[in-house]
């Protein structure tokens, strides 16, 4: 039998036009367009860069080797392949005919080093009071949702707010793929399995879930809500789960929810659509608003509170607690914004406060300035004062 460690470096020869771009830590995704047209994401900047393969039967011949080494089956009748190369990077590939003008490679990288909160605050993703924010809603068991495009680093603030969570606390994290890396000893990670070519032995995340909440666990965290398990999800966060947490792809807090709810009816459950809203208004109660900004930079542009679902709107009540405010490009052409408290107090405050927390005084320091500009004056016979 062929040592590990032999087949992961044979595997890695065929692809060894990349390799260089594999091992720089300054690349985050590598983009194979055909054999000879490939392009690198390099601190949030995509260019083209000079590598090609031989051939083209050269990057079939990487795919198909990638294939056996995940032990899946790629072919004309199977054309997409999701992997993993050795260090954990992942990897999308789709082949003809589904991609006719060649077999066309996505190469997600992961950072090696750890990414934590202090790393953010550091790289201006967010400041020291949204990273305490953060902080007392993790521990008090807030249910979040943390959301934004693709690239936009939602994994990655999955990752670091994980260690926020007190360290007697038991977690399972549920994904379609590996990705998820927590700040924690005890964790169980689960994985889902597609089917084999004969359609036996597919593991989906709903199967997952099913299974989690019967192993005893004091927080969910699943890795990408997808689809069906959204309703999985929101019913564990109403029926006494707390702390959940998961990404999706949304662009704004309020799509964030209408995803969810398009998601949630894919399931095999019947549910009214105004059961679901307020089902959904009632178990979400924080979402972490990220983005990849024109710069190439990656930022937390909203921590949106979602305060229930108004029956007499028809809508989901959605309070930013933090929000981005934008002024311009500078000379370089860098995005010059910043986060600030709107001066919105969560209603949730009161768990906070049950679990030894609560918001920075910053937040409170705005909310004070938010009432005291809001106040109206009141008309008196006496002359005017302020209400």
């Amino acid at each position: 039998m062929i040592p590990r460690e032999v087949y992961e470096e044979t595997l890695l020869a065929y692809f060894a036009p990349i390799r260089p771009y594999l091992d720089d830590p300054a690349v985050s995704e590598v983009m194979i367009n055909g054999p000879s047209n490939i392009y690198v994401e390099r601190k949030g900047k995509i260019e083209r860069v000079d590598a090609k393969f031989a051939t083209r039967e050269a990057l079939m011949s990487a795919v198909r080797n990638l294939s056996q080494f995940v032990g899946k089956t790629v072919d004309e009748l199977n054309p997409i392949l999701e992997g993993r190369l050795p260090d954990g990077s992942r990897v999308e590939a789709i082949l003809p005919p589904a991609s006719p003008d060649g077999p066309s490679v996505a190469i997600r990288r992961f950072a090696k080093d750890t990414l934590t909160i202090d790393k953010l605050v550091r790289f201006d993703a967010m400041t020291d009071v949204v990273a305490r924010a953060l902080e007392a809603f993790v521990i008090s068991k807030i249910n979040i949702l943390i959301a934004g495009g693709t690239g936009s680093g939602k994994t990655s603030m999955l990752n670091a707010l994980s260690g926020f969570v007190p360290p007697d606390e038991r977690v399972l994290v549920i994904e379609d793929s590996r990705e998820v890396q927590l700040q924690r000893e005890h964790a169980v990670q689960l994985e889902a399995r597609p089917a084999d070519p004969r359609g036996r032995g597919a593991v989906s995340i709903r199967d997952l879930f099913r299974a989690t909440l019967r192993m005893r666990p004091d927080r969910v965290i699943v890795g990408e809500i997808r689809g069906g398990e959204a309703l999985d999800i929101l019913q564990a966060m109403t029926s006494g789960h707390g702390g959940c947490m998961g990404t999706l792809h949304a662009t704004y807090p309020r799509d964030t929810l209408t995803r969810l709810e398009t998601m949630a009816m894919m399931s095999d459950v019947d549910l009214p659509l105004s059961a679901l809203r307020i089902q959904i208004g009632s178990g979400v109660q924080c979402i972490v608003q990220v983005s990849r900004l024109q710069d190439g930079t990656r930022k937390v542009t909203h921590v949106s509170e979602v305060a229930g679902y108004d029956l007499v709107t028809q809508s989901y009540v959605v309070r930013d607690i933090f929000l981005r405010e934008y002024d311009g490009l500078d000379e370089r052409g860098n995005v010059m914004s910043r986060i600030v408290a709107t001066g919105l107090l969560p209603t949730f405050a009161p768990q906070l406060r049950e679990h030894g927390v609560d918001v920075p005084a910053e937040v409170l320091d705005a909310a004070e300035r938010l009432s005291r500009e809001t106040a109206t004056p009141t008309a008196t016979t006496g002359g005017g004062r302020h209400a």
